[in-house]
């Protein structure tokens, strides 16, 4: 027996064959569905990210508060103190101005912290992007992504500030996510503004890092984390896409 080609054509859509038009709509309602996906993910990754950077601080807030609880509640300076052909600050030493940024070799163990928690990761925010092309770095690695509030750290030549002393230790900051705008330091320069770790926070400098979508973490005197927004007018216009900025002056002074 014949089948005709017309026959034929009809035995093979009746088995189940798509035709152009419906390959079409389904390749639509699959870009469709993946451009409401991707949001969410994206969304969902940067979360994941700022948890991890809530533990993280809260991790160097006990650690801050074993430190205190060491030192009659005395807090640690800031730094720098010039030792072994670097520089040694809170969080750790560094070599000093003879070797170029981005050369300079980090060791974190030195930092006054250090004993309290003993381990890389903890001092590194997840949501800093050291792959980005405008991040310049300042050690051979990545060295601390968070600063130390500055007004907790007195001169040399006057007594270390006591949180017991303090009437609202509980509502100040102790570190809070940071970075800075580098335009001077090659590869960086006033055309081509690049942003770096920076290691205090303060009431006069925009070092805040507000990178958890417009937000900065913060853990305060009492080991609560808390999101921060920037101070109206403080983002450095200079690279504006990093959302630097300054933090609230109460939650900085002691």
């Amino acid at each position: 027996m014949t089948i005709s080609r017309a026959t034929a054509t009809r035995c093979a859509e009746a088995r189940g064959g798509f035709t152009l038009v419906e390959l079409l709509v389904v390749i639509a309602v699959i870009a469709l569905l993946a451009g409401f996906l991707l949001p969410v993910l994206s969304r969902s990754k940067a979360s994941a990210r700022r948890v991890k950077c809530v533990s993280n601080l809260h991790q160097l807030g006990v650690a801050a508060q074993m430190f205190w609880n060491d030192h009659d509640g005395d807090c640690f300076r800031f730094g720098p103190v010039r030792t072994n052909g670097g520089l040694l600050y809170w969080f750790g030493w560094i070599d000093g101005p003879q070797v170029p940024e981005g050369q300079r070799r980090f060791d974190v163990t030195q930092g006054e912290l250090w004993p309290y928690y003993e381990g890389r990761g903890v001092d590194l925010c997840p949501s800093f992007d050291y792959n980005s092309p405008y991040y310049k770095p300042k050690a051979r690695g990545a060295s601390y992504g968070y600063g130390y509030n500055l007004h907790l750290s007195a001169p040399p030549s006057r007594p270390r500030v006591n949180l017991g002393q303090l009437t609202n230790a509980a509502q100040l900051v102790i570190f809070a996510d940071a970075a800075q705008v580098n335009d001077f330091q090659p590869p960086a320069s006033p055309t081509n503004p690049l942003f770096e770790e920076w290691y205090y926070v303060n009431t006069y400098e925009p070092t805040a890092h507000f990178r958890h979508r417009g937000a900065a973490n913060a853990v305060f005197g009492d080991g609560h984390v808390e999101l921060e927004r920037p101070v109206p007018g403080s983002l450095d216009l200079r690279l504006p896409r990093e959302t630097l900025g300054r933090l609230r002056a109460e939650i900085l002074l002691p």
